[in-house]
């Protein structure tokens, strides 16, 4: 690990944009402009707010953005909510990136990829959509799935509609558990939604969600004839000190901090069931 990881950089936080009732994205820059670090599709970074404490959060922008790092944060505790009460032109400490990230430049080069996200699910997904948008020639065909409990829960949904659905080189296909007034598209749930799509079964999937979302996407990807090697997904949700040394995170002799925090579920397999 580069030693420059560990050492919580001053940031400022540039633009705050409300997502959902309980998620914010923060836009976050280095005092002298520019983002504070590089980093990779799938790594995450700790965002510190001194006295309060601090949290490993996924990294939602894609490395090909130049000005600065993007952060989609729910509000579940006593950082990410005093995160959410910050305004433009606040600092905070950053320190990263962490983690092994999605083999985009490898494994996943020059295949048909399948997304498929469930609420807070799709930050650390958004942001290897979006460099595979930025070097789309690289892919084969995109194929967003994404659901949530409600449209209003619906992370970058306006992002979602006006960019990557209207650039005509990503399938979004959106989902929402129950009907709802307003809303005209798919209603079910995620696993049953992959399933009735039926994505090529020579694309590589990438699943971040809640673990039954995951758990019975898989169950439904198997029964497509997918095997364990073709299908990702990302546990950054067990990090906790980020470098190996809390033992907060560890399956049997992984640790997800220095391991993962993406796997293929082929590595997941050969592990104590433990996550």
């Amino acid at each position: 690990m580069d030693k420059e990881a560990l050492i919580p950089h001053v940031a400022v936080v540039t633009r705050i944009v409300k997502e959902t009732p309980d998620v914010k994205s923060f836009y976050v820059s280095a005092p002298e402009g520019g983002k504070p670090f590089e980093h990779k599709p799938g790594q995450c970074a700790m965002l510190s707010i001194p006295g309060q404490g601090e949290s490993m959060i996924s990294i939602t922008s894609s490395p090909t953005e130049q000005d600065f790092i993007e952060f989609s944060v729910k509000k579940v505790g006593r950082v990410t909510g005093y995160l959410h009460d910050l305004e433009p032109g606040s600092q905070i400490l950053v320190r990263g990136p962490y983690g092994r990230p999605f083999p985009v430049d490898t494994e996943l080069k020059g295949h048909d990829l399948v997304f498929v996200a469930g609420g807070i699910g799709l930050a650390p997904l958004h942001c290897v959509i979006n460099y595979v948008r930025a070097k789309r020639q690289d892919y084969g065909n995109v194929m967003v799935i994404y659901g949530s409990r409600s449209k209003e829960d619906l992370v970058d949904y306006h992002e979602m509609l006006e960019e990557w659905g209207k650039d005509g080189s990503i399938d979004v296909r959106l989902t929402i558990d129950r009907a709802e007034e307003g809303w005209d598209g798919h209603v079910g749930f995620v696993p049953n939604y992959v399933k009735e799509l039926q994505p090529a079964l020579s694309s590589k999937v990438l699943i971040c969600g809640p673990p039954v979302m995951i758990k019975f996407t898989l169950a439904g990807l198997k029964e497509l004839g997918f095997a364990l090697d073709q299908v990702y997904t990302t546990m950054e949700m067990r990090m906790k000190c980020g470098i190996g040394k809390c033992g907060r995170c560890n399956i049997g002799s992984k640790y997800v901090c220095k391991d993962g925090p993406v796997f293929r579920f082929d590595e997941l397999d050969a592990l104590p069931n433990e996550y």
